[in-house]
């Protein structure tokens, strides 16, 4: 038991680095860059609230799961913005191999039972196929569209986002696991980037 806690508690405390990953996303009063660890509560309360119009039945359970762990790989790779270098760095074959890299070290430090299990959940939300995963990516892409949406365009200028490359990257995910939370932000998008 003792050595069973002492591998909990050290993934437990390998986590709280997650809170000094600094994300491109500002928080609503716009007076910072929201950290990673804000980022997963925030999105799993989304899925709390938002799980009526899910595309799918879900089970709210995984997903919120999936979202509280989804990110832990960032304390080794950092947050790779979607909007960064014309988004070729978010997906790429060496993102990919470095998250799945942190995934194998943090989740390595759980009992083994924890481990495999946590690394299911985590490769299920990557592969983004079933209706649980769909739906729990789509309110990771949509947290940040609201965040920019509320503060003025938040960080679409500095990154030089098009309304053509936010549908691309980001709104037909949404449109996939939320179709109707996406159609009630379409509105707001099209007017915002029609302004500016």
């Amino acid at each position: 038991m003792t050595d069973r806690l002492t591998s909990q508690i050290a993934f437990l405390n390998e986590a709280d680095r997650l809170k000094t990953v600094l994300r491109a996303t500002k928080i609503l009063d716009a007076t910072r860059r929201e950290n990673s660890g804000e980022h997963s509560w925030h999105i799993a309360l989304y899925a709390m609230v938002l799980a009526e119009h899910a595309n799918r039945p879900v089970n709210i359970n995984r997903v919120i799961r999936m979202l509280l762990i989804h990110d832990l790989v960032e304390i080794d790779v950092g947050d790779v913005p979607i909007h960064s270098q014309g988004g070729d760095a978010h997906g790429s074959t060496e993102t990919q191999a470095a998250e799945a890299a942190a995934a194998d070290r943090i989740f390595g430090l759980l009992p083994d039972d924890q481990a495999r299990e946590f690394r299911i959940l985590w490769d299920e939300f990557e592969a983004a196929e079933s209706d649980d995963a769909v739906f729990a990516k789509s309110v990771d892409r949509v947290q940040p569209v609201i965040c920019n949406l509320e503060t003025g365009g938040g960080t679409w200028p500095e990154y030089n986002v098009t309304r053509q490359q936010l549908e691309d990257r980001v709104g037909w995910k949404v449109e996939k696991g939320a179709p109707a939370v996406w159609t009630f932000l379409k509105d707001r998008i099209a007017k915002w980037f029609a302004a500016n």
